[in-house]
């Protein structure tokens, strides 16, 4: 599928891998709206690159629909790609206290990933449904955002987790339940990847986690996340499928 000419939304697209997506796709021809909740950040890209920029709660369905409506209004609607992050509440199962894991918190992060995911996912695949096909290219993608936490989560990651591994279970039902509808939906699960978020923790983590990984001994990249996003809308052949780019990572257990 050509990206010159779709619209998309980027949700979480202030963020690190979310701006880096935003760019990239700009870049190829897409008309972009970034969903998110950082206006400062949206405004300045509006006025830098020229996209839309619509506040956006990813758990809210008038919020996301809003978002979704506006990348409508410049052009068929044949991309989304949810980055959005949120609170990871952790915490052992049971605490050194003996007190077991607050399930508020587990909550609280549960519908900030999971939920909030399965939220943009649906709506965005409602709307990219009402689009004419592309030959056997379909009507669009859907990307979604996991994390190599879905399979090896640390102590203390478990809310996040399970969060995480709920989209990584989400890809290929998802992607079979659309398939009638020629949308495609692929999941990326990004390793330890160095974003401007860190600020000045930004080199201690890279001297913590770039050693282990296995090549590049380094930590990711938001362009990176980026490219194999922009890679995925144009790989038609690609489905159902949870990618890792980790650099070959394993997460130890701490």
């Amino acid at each position: 599928m050509q990206i010159m000419g779709c619209s998309a939304i980027v949700v979480g697209g202030t963020g690190g891998l979310g701006q880096a997506t935003v760019r990239r796709l700009h870049e190829a021809g897409a008309k972009v709206v970034v969903a998110d909740v950082a206006d400062d950040k949206g405004k300045e890209l509006e006025e830098e690159l020229g996209v839309r920029y619509v506040r956006t709660d990813a758990s809210d369905e008038e919020s996301v629909g809003a978002a979704i409506a506006e990348a409508e209004s410049l052009g068929p609607l044949r991309i989304s790609v949810d980055t959005h992050g949120g609170p990871a509440g952790g915490g052992r199962l049971v605490g050194k206290d003996g007190s077991p894991m607050d399930l508020a918190a587990f909550r609280t992060t549960i519908e900030s990933y999971l939920i909030s995911s399965f939220n943009v996912m649906r709506l965005a695949a409602a709307a990219i449904a009402k689009q004419e096909p592309i030959d056997d290219s379909g009507r669009g993608v859907i990307i979604n955002t996991a994390s190599i936490a879905a399979y090896e989560g640390q102590i203390g990651q478990l809310p996040y987790s399970a969060a995480k591994g709920g989209i990584v279970g989400m890809t290929l039902v998802a992607a079979r339940d659309l398939s009638p509808l020629g949308i495609r939906v692929v999941t990326i699960a990004p390793g330890t990847i160095l974003t401007p978020a860190y600020g000045k923790a930004g080199d201690q983590l890279e001297g913590y986690w770039g050693p282990q990984v296995p090549h590049p001994k380094r930590m990711g990249r938001p362009s990176e996340y980026a490219t194999l996003a922009a890679s995925i809308v144009e790989n038609d052949y690609l489905n159902g499928e949870v990618i890792r780019l980790d650099g070959g990572l394993r997460f130890p257990p701490k």
